[in-house]
């Protein structure tokens, strides 16, 4: 493989031609490689610490190589590092795709938000399939973009939304898609604790420890001094999505796909529609996540489903807001003070029909309908979607031809835009932003309409 260059790996063109987030493109999954069903894929594991653990385990659980890792911060890769003692291994992922590219089939990401999509996007350019952790990327433009590369490139990829690969998912998207609910024009999300409120930046500099590769550590953030407390990145919007990016691409997962939602990103089915969509929060924070928020988006028609108000509530004093969604579900819900005292509804979905109204819990992984209590529904419509049971084997499959996984870019990248376009809203609160999810702007404000596109440090772009 010819050397590659940063400037080469990052810069990458998007054929905007490719616009819808439900244009099927492929028979099958394949990009360059031809497997039989019993060869193993060779993957490389991007950030094996934290939430990457998980891979260090699954990948070869579900019967594929682990090829290389790759971690900007050894300390914390160290355990994985040492299980696979003859790996190829790195702090960097560019000199990895630049050494030994060539011998990689698939790419699993699990870094910091802020690096989602830079990393995702190369691996992409190369004709890498790819799985990429929740949120899908740290901003709404973002995610258009690996959206549209994933389909020119022919490639599998699946975001890390593991519930949707559930049965109860699977079976709630059929009873919402056949109506088994009735008409809905009011959907819920929530999780329990809210951000850190606005938050002094680190001050001064502390010397970078040698076991970090910092440079790596920023991707395409704004170079500043080490300090580590930026390396507690979850509070910062910097480097994290707060619990829309963390808990809403579960929990508002099954609403998303089961209202048909994704449409409003097709020309060709949903022209010339626009999301309206409101934030209220305790204390506007620019720096970190409010200390609790509400977010509104009014959805337009999609076909036979009327228009729609998804509302989103973070942290536990947002106003009036637990009342309201226990009133219409009937009891307590579990935030550690009710029922059984377990966190049980810490996060959640409640879909309102006019016929019955479902509850999903946080990762959509179960669900109740109401008022009847019933915890599943097999003898309401037949069984529509395919069950898979496995998030990582359903894209392992499609990555050898296989069908393609129900959470591929396609549809997370619209999800991901949506909810991030949540994150935007916050720092306009009292604002009603208008949203074109054709062409990916704002119409009505110029500020948050700059808002959706972070700037890149130079060298570390995301070309359009």
């Amino acid at each position: 493989m010819n050397t590659l260059t940063r400037r080469k790996f990052l810069k990458v063109p998007v054929h905007l031609a490719v616009g819808s987030a439900g244009i099927v493109l492929l028979k099958n999954s394949q990009s360059v490689w031809s497997y039989q069903a019993n060869q193993k894929l060779n993957v490389a594991l991007v950030g094996v610490s934290g939430r990457g653990a998980w891979f260090v385990q699954a990948i070869p659980q579900i019967g594929e190589n682990v090829a290389a890792l790759c971690d900007a911060n050894e300390r914390r890769a160290a355990p994985a590092f040492n299980q696979f003692p003859n790996v190829p291994k790195f702090r960097d992922f560019r000199q990895m795709f630049d050494k030994i590219g060539n011998s990689l089939d698939a790419v699993v990401v699990a870094v910091p938000d802020h690096n989602h999509a830079v990393i995702s996007n190369t691996a992409i350019c190369l004709g890498k399939h790819v799985y990429c952790e929740k949120p899908l990327t740290h901003d709404v433009w973002e995610a258009r973009v690996l959206r549209i590369n994933a389909a020119k490139y022919k490639v599998a990829t699946q975001m890390g939304n593991q519930g949707t690969a559930t049965h109860a998912f699977r079976r709630g998207v059929e009873l919402i898609q056949t109506k088994a609910l009735g008409n809905i024009e009011k959907v819920f999300v929530w999780k329990d604790s809210g951000g850190s409120g606005e938050q002094p930046l680190p001050k001064g500099e502390q010397p970078v420890p040698s076991y970090l590769d910092w440079d790596v550590w920023l991707g395409p953030a704004a170079m500043r001094a080490f300090h580590e407390d930026w390396l507690h990145w979850h509070k910062w919007r910097d480097f994290a999505t707060g619990n829309l990016g963390n808990w809403a691409s579960h929990s508002a997962n099954i609403a998303f796909m089961g209202l048909d939602i994704a449409k409003l990103w097709d020309p060709q089915v949903n022209p010339n529609q626009r999301i309206r969509v409101t934030a209220k929060v305790q204390d506007r924070a620019v720096n970190a996540f409010p200390s609790w928020e509400t977010v509104v988006w009014k959805i337009p028609p999609r076909g036979d489903w009327p228009a729609l108000e998804i509302e989103w509530f973070n942290g536990a004093g947002a106003p009036g807001k637990r009342d309201q969604v226990e009133s219409l579900m009937g009891k307590k819900l579990d935030w550690g003070d009710a029922g059984r005292r377990k966190w049980d509804d810490h996060a959640g979905c409640l879909i309102c029909g006019d016929k019955q109204r479902l509850h999903a819990t946080g990762h959509n992984s179960s669900f109740t309908l109401l008022p009847s209590g019933r915890t599943s529904d097999e003898e309401g419509p037949p069984q529509i979607l395919p069950r898979s049971g496995s998030h990582e084997r359903e894209w392992a499959a499609a990555c050898k031809g296989g069908p393609r996984p129900m959470s591929h870019f396609g549809y997370s990248g619209p999800l991901t835009e949506f909810l991030m376009l949540g994150n935007v809203a916050t720092l306009f609160p009292e604002t009603e932003l208008e949203f074109d999810p054709i062409e990916t702007r704002i119409i009505n404000h110029a500020e948050a309409d700059a808002a959706l596109r972070r700037v890149y440090r130079r060298g570390w772009e995301l070309s359009s």
